[in-house]
């Protein structure tokens, strides 16, 4: 089983642009190839070009940015992979489905008073 720490760095060594996102999408999904459960659904990826999964997390309060994550969708499918290990209750295939049909723009919106924290998930 993968650690956190090691998926970060191979989230950090495609950032520094020392690997590919594709070579970066197969050391995910071989860290994660011991998971006993896999999403059915996987990602398409049409000629349009690279598309990109955004987040934003903002302190509701000061209005800075919390953490700002930018990925290739050509990584987001491994990364679901793993979040689908943690998260069971989150309807990734329905997010899945929803890229797979050209979803753009601002697909997550969400305010998390107890954290204080503005949490928004893009597609462009």
């Amino acid at each position: 089983m993968a650690t956190n720490e090691e998926r970060m760095k191979i989230l950090r060594m495609i950032d520094e642009g020392k690997i590919t996102a594709e070579e970066g999408a197969k050391l995910l999904a071989t860290l994660s190839g011991s998971r006993k459960t896999v999403r059915k659904t996987s990602l398409s990826y049409g000629a349009g070009g690279a598309r990109w999964l955004k987040v934003r997390v903002t302190d509701m309060v000061t209005g800075k940015a919390k953490a700002t994550v930018n990925l290739p969708l050509s990584l987001v499918d491994a990364g679901l992979n793993i979040a689908s290990k943690y998260a069971p209750d989150v309807a990734f295939d329905e997010l899945v489905e929803a890229i797979n049909a050209g979803a753009e723009g601002k697909i997550i919106d969400v305010y998390d008073e107890e954290d204080g924290e503005h949490v928004e998930i893009f597609i462009e």
